[in-house]
């Protein structure tokens, strides 16, 4: 499906590795002039040299701390107009209520949850001037599937997806739509890596992590690309009555909880 991002600009947090790479490659698949950001400048540059090798397009990118106050105004300038938001910068530690202590809770959620306000505030403050864009948020499916021992994450993802509906429910009035993507397991370097240690210590060789996969939906994490594909989607005219929702990618985890 050609799903008509051809000229558009778009913009991806995180965008150095993982789900914000992807997605910035698959928006350059499409014809997307994209700019991605994150905290680190040499795997920003290293991933739009490969980008630019898979697809051809020049991806511009910015090294910001979107955690910091003032970062967001000034990356939304550096950015100037843009057709796409995807805001994905964001980890937050995993733990129970008395393992995360304060300066932790809050130094995670000034990047993932003020990092999305204060961007998307930036940036839709300018869609609304041209009365047009759209912004994807990639949540967690933790925000569903609550889970205590990961309190500050679940919390986070579903105070996220709060936003994105009530922020979706009446952008269409200024002619922008806000959507979210929720993923569960993705087979990002982060989860390999700890599936390699758990498989160090159940079985013996982290090389048998695969074995562990065993009772996911499909036998396996989600890809990078089965998130980065919907959030194109959404993103494009393709989905241009979609305002107010977020759809969730786990292999039916959430679902079965």
């Amino acid at each position: 499906m050609d799903l008509n991002l051809k000229g558009k600009r778009a913009l991806v947090t995180g965008g150095s590795k993982g789900i914000g790479k992807a997605c910035a490659q698959v928006l350059a698949e499409e014809g997307c002039s994209v700019m991605i950001a994150s905290r680190d400048g040499k795997a920003l540059e290293a991933a739009a040299a490969d980008i630019k090798a898979k697809t051809g397009s020049d991806v511009k990118w910015k090294a910001a701390d979107l955690s910091l106050r003032g970062v967001a105004e000034e990356l939304s300038n550096w950015a100037g107009d843009l057709d796409i938001l995807v805001n994905n910068a964001g980890a937050i530690p995993g733990g129970d209520l008395l393992k995360v202590d304060e300066d932790t809770w809050r130094k995670s959620w000034d990047l993932k949850v003020f990092g999305y306000i204060n961007l998307t505030r930036a940036v839709y403050a300018r869609m609304k001037e041209k009365r047009r864009g759209a912004i994807v948020n990639v949540l967690g499916n933790a925000g569903e599937k609550l889970n205590a021992a990961y309190i500050a994450g679940s919390t986070a993802n579903a105070g996220l997806m709060a936003f994105t509906r009530a922020l979706g429910g009446a952008s269409h009035a200024d002619g922008i739509r806000v959507v979210g993507v929720s993923p569960g397991p993705v087979a990002t370097d982060r989860l390999l890596n700890l599936f390699k240690q758990m498989a160090a210590t159940k079985l013996g060789d982290p090389e048998k992590y695969e074995e562990l996969f065993t009772g996911m939906a499909f036998n396996r994490p989600a890809t990078a690309e089965e998130i980065a594909w919907t959030v194109a989607f959404t993103a494009s005219d393709r989905s241009s009555y979609t305002t107010g929702i977020y759809i969730t990618i786990d292999g039916g985890l959430a679902a079965r909880s």
